[in-house]
């Protein structure tokens, strides 16, 4: 139908407030998008803050990591120093006594041990035990009357173990059938 109104203008619209409501729909969708922008905004920057942070957390361990490698070995090697400290004096001395140099290298030989012991390291000395393939390594196999078969008779070299895993298996002799 159409408007016969003479005083209503051609081509507009018969209410005022219909005419308003496109120009309202615009506004308030640009008030949304401009919105959404600004929380998009605030989202970059907090991704990118967070990837700076995650960086800089990266780097702090690498090079922490780093240090901990390379002065992994300090506290052992602060407690070697009284051990070296007694080789040194030891070699220093020019008598000629065997005795006394036999107690000073038996000294440093228990301070030696106790740093070993100190830091999980435990001798294995297996003399009259049966031979354990796992920490023992047969060299010979030698008569020994009164020994069982089998039975470590001669230990040529001690093995160790460093917190319960073997580090050196013992070089032993066995007693043969």
């Amino acid at each position: 139908m159409q408007n016969i109104d003479p005083q209503a203008p051609q081509g507009a619209p018969a209410d005022a407030s219909a005419a308003g409501q496109p120009n309202a729909d615009l506004e308030a969708l640009k008030a949304r998008v401009a919105e959404l922008e600004a929380g998009n905004a605030e989202l970059r920057e907090t991704v990118l803050r967070e990837k700076a942070e995650l960086e800089n957390q990266r780097r702090r361990l690498h090079r922490d990591l780093e240090q901990a490698r390379r002065f992994a070995n300090e506290k052992l090697l602060n407690e070697l120093l009284p051990v070296f400290d007694g080789l040194e004096s030891g070699l220093a001395v020019e008598t000629a006594d065997v005795a006394a140099m036999r107690e000073g290298l038996g000294l440093t030989l228990k301070s030696l041990l106790k740093v070993g012991e100190n830091h999980g390291l435990t001798p294995v000395d297996p003399l009259g035990q049966p031979l354990d393939p796992e920490r023992h390594h047969a060299v010979s196999m030698v008569e020994a009357p009164g020994a069982a078969a089998g039975t470590v008779v001669g230990v040529l070299q001690k093995g160790y173990v460093l917190n319960e895993r073997l580090l050196r298996p013992a070089l032993v002799a066995v007693a043969k059938d």
